[in-house]
């Protein structure tokens, strides 16, 4: 499972759908609908924050608008849309991070989306997310 917290315009098409999908694992998760993942790294801020549920919608409701914007199709009434909440801090480090990455997904899978990818100086995170400093998360598994 993976939850980007780089903004979903850096995702391939590939990258988007399995946001969404895992997302809506993720969704599951949190509202108790299976037992498998229940301990993934990738959802402790999401129980951390002040509504693990509603968090996660605002999460898919970003990944959703992307989708819109590329004319693709994905169900909204699978999430409610939720929008100015308040963010959940993410390190600079895990922007950093997930940035390489998804370099190093790109370049196996979709190298001329990887050559359209801009060259980053700051890293935009996903809206749901405000980045302030520090090293990558102590939840993230280094590979």
């Amino acid at each position: 499972m993976r939850l980007w917290s780089l903004h979903p315009q850096y995702l391939d098409s590939a990258g988007l759908n399995a946001s969404w999908r895992e997302g809506l694992l993720a969704k599951n998760v949190l509202l108790g609908n299976t037992k498998g993942y229940a301990n993934h790294p990738q959802l402790i801020r999401f129980k951390n924050s002040p509504d693990p549920n509603l968090y996660i919608d605002a999460f898919l409701t970003e990944i959703y608008k992307e989708a819109v914007r590329r004319n693709f199709s994905y169900n909204k009434e699978k999430i409610r849309v939720i929008e100015n909440i308040p963010s959940i801090p993410v390190t600079k480090g895990q922007l950093e991070y997930e940035y390489e990455h998804l370099r190093r997904k790109l370049q196996k899978r979709s190298p001329e989306f990887l050559v359209k990818l801009p060259v980053l100086t700051e890293l935009k995170p996903h809206p749901l997310f405000e980045t302030i400093e520090g090293e990558v998360e102590d939840w993230e598994i280094i590979t």
